[in-house]
């Protein structure tokens, strides 16, 4: 119900008809309808909610007749029966509303159970109350709770409550001033709940002037993904608050939150670009021109290119050249001329395809490595052999010491190495490695460890895959001797990438 990915694209709009009902069941049918005449327009999720209070036990009985005072006389004058409320909540889910009530009572809890309300909102008036937050807990409907005048230390309290009870609930931003002021709507504090409390859905209720719609758009853009508006209907019965919305208004307010979701676009990925987009920074690339005439199926090497405005359609472009890939002619090219009709060839393929894999082994072993790291792919004869040689190498380092955690798929093997002055404590963290020390092979597990002193001549390989944590002092990139003279003429037998895991 509360899912960060559909609540993304379908945020949950709620209209609150508080007591706006007016005590008139008519009336609150009214609104009701008329609301639906709108809400039906857009391709939202919309709930309305209700209020219950048990007035025998909620009103102190010194003061059940006090009209003098604003809100004994307001509930008292717009109760309802349960038989009543149930019509309302009743009619509401037959046009398809999801329904919500708001219980600022114990008793009340039991009949919101009994009426079967589809999820239980907290007032913040509530939301450090404590005997009514342990009533709620206990049933198995999900919550929303508005977080007005509650300061980060019982915010805190309230979720580490909810959670250890494995309850599915939602935090709402709120400010409870009615009407809420513009310059105190506090917008910020859905960025702060939603960077402290990671795995919650946050929302925002308002109260700002009914005509304002800046802050929906806002609230949306900074993630808010349910959000909340009083509603009612004024005829000559019926007045209307000052922070409700009339049906035009909640349209409005619509709109412009369709408006925001338009154009805050892609939620959680990269956004595709147009081909419009793409082909209106192209037309400001260098194009690559020949330096001088080249042959068909020669190597297109920089000493043959130059680099200048305008391109032409289907040129290379100046963005496209790079170490990772190679291009060929496949007709000749005079001198000056577009360098068009190529054969390329993208070493960058292998590399992100490389590191894909990675981050599911990462996964697999179950490990807590490193979200971003410097990565270490090598390559010991060519990326297309990597399969066979190689390991990608993971770097953690201050000014004393080096730590790498090394990484080898399944079938790896590491060419016999050596180092002059480095020694190196290997720690085998994940499957079973096959390490060569002099000539000795020897097999370790998880869990054990080895150190390879200067000079000793060590090979690996990990049959199903593995991980070695690696301690050493800080090593020159000039201390590393194979005994093959091959990988020591591959100038090119290191590619270095940053890593993001679960993002590539």
């Amino acid at each position: 119900m509360f899912n960060s990915a559909s609540l993304s694209s379908k945020p949950l709009f709620v209209l609150e008809m508080a007591n706006n009902h007016m005590g008139d069941v008519k009336h609150g049918l009214k609104i009701i309808r008329e609301f639906h005449q709108v809400t039906k327009k857009f391709n939202f999720n919309f709930a309305f909610k209700f209020q219950y209070r048990d007035l025998k036990t909620f009103i102190h009985p010194a003061y059940k007749n006090r009209m003098d005072l604003k809100y004994v006389k307001r509930f008292s004058e717009t109760r309802l029966s349960p038989e009543k409320f149930l019509l309302l909540k009743r009619e509401a889910q037959r046009l398809g509303f999801l329904t919500i009530c708001t219980p600022f009572d114990e008793k009340s809890v039991d009949l919101v159970v009994k009426h079967n309300y589809a999820v239980i909102k907290v007032g913040s008036c509530s939301f450090t109350d404590w005997p009514l937050l342990e009533k709620i807990a206990k049933t198995n409907k999900p919550v929303i709770l508005s977080t007005g005048g509650a300061s980060l230390e019982d915010i805190d309290k309230v979720v580490s409550f909810f959670q250890h009870r494995q309850k599915t609930f939602a935090l709402m931003h709120c400010v409870g001033e009615y009407p809420t002021k513009e310059g105190s709507l506090q917008l910020n504090q859905i960025t702060l709940l939603k960077n402290r409390y990671q795995n919650v859905t946050i929302g925002f209720s308002t109260h700002e002037e009914p005509d304002n719609f800046l802050p929906v758009q806002l609230a949306l853009a900074k993630g808010a993904q349910i959000f909340e508006r009083h509603v009612g209907l004024k005829d000559e019965k019926h007045e209307m608050n000052a922070y409700s919305s009339t049906p035009e208004q909640i349209e409005n307010w619509l709109k412009a939150a369709q408006r925001a979701i338009r154009v805050g676009g892609a939620v959680g990925k990269k956004a595709l670009h147009s081909q419009k987009e793409l082909a209106d920074i192209r037309q400001f690339q260098r194009g690559v021109f020949a330096k001088e005439s080249i042959k068909k199926g020669e190597l297109i090497s920089l000493k043959k290119i130059y680099l200048a405005f305008p391109n032409q359609p289907g040129q290379l472009v100046a963005n496209d050249l790079s170490k990772y890939k190679t291009y060929h002619a496949k007709k000749a090219i005079k001198k000056n001329g577009a360098v068009i009709g190529i054969k390329a060839i993208d070493m960058r393929a292998d590399v992100y395809t490389i590191v894909k894999a990675l981050d599911r082994f990462i996964n697999k072993s179950g490990l807590a490595l490193p979200e971003r790291g410097d990565l270490e792919i090598s390559h010991h004869y060519g990326i297309a052999k990597f399969n066979k040689y190689g390991v990608c190498m993971i770097t953690s380092q201050n000014k004393g010491y080096c730590k790498k955690h090394l990484l080898m798929f399944p079938g790896q093997i590491h060419p016999t190495q050596y180092h002059r002055f480095k020694e190196e404590t290997f720690r085998f963290l994940y499957g079973r490695f096959e390490l060569t020390l002099d000539g000795v092979k020897k097999t370790y597990r998880p869990g054990e460890v080895v150190i390879i002193k200067s000079g000793v001549k060590h090979a690996f390989t990990a049959p199903k895959g593995g991980i070695i944590e690696e301690i050493s002092r800080q090593g020159s990139p000039l201390d590393s001797y194979y005994l093959d003279p091959k990988i020591i003429t591959n100038k090119n037998r290191k590619t270095l990438v940053a890593f993001w895991r679960n993002v590539v």
